[in-house]
């Protein structure tokens, strides 16, 4: 039970870091809500927002990060 409540405090602080980059970016300026291919539909009662482009961007990042961490690891 040890190991899960460890993996259960990384995942925390994991997710509490990724929330402070959030913030950090969106005070700088950042347009990580309003890139090319984000699709934001404003109707009479209800905007709906699909953030593709940002998606994309962030999967591009993870996914780099992820080769050189295999990459450092061997």
């Amino acid at each position: 039970m040890t190991d899960l409540g460890k993996m259960l405090i990384g995942v925390g602080l994991l997710i509490a870091a990724a929330g402070a980059v959030l913030l950090l970016a969106g005070r700088m300026g950042l347009p990580l809500g309003r890139l090319p291919g984000d699709i934001v539909h404003k109707g009479k009662n209800v905007t709906f927002y699909l953030p593709l482009g940002a998606c994309i961007l962030i999967s591009i990042v993870l996914s780099g990060l992820a080769y050189l961490i295999s990459r450092l690891r061997r």
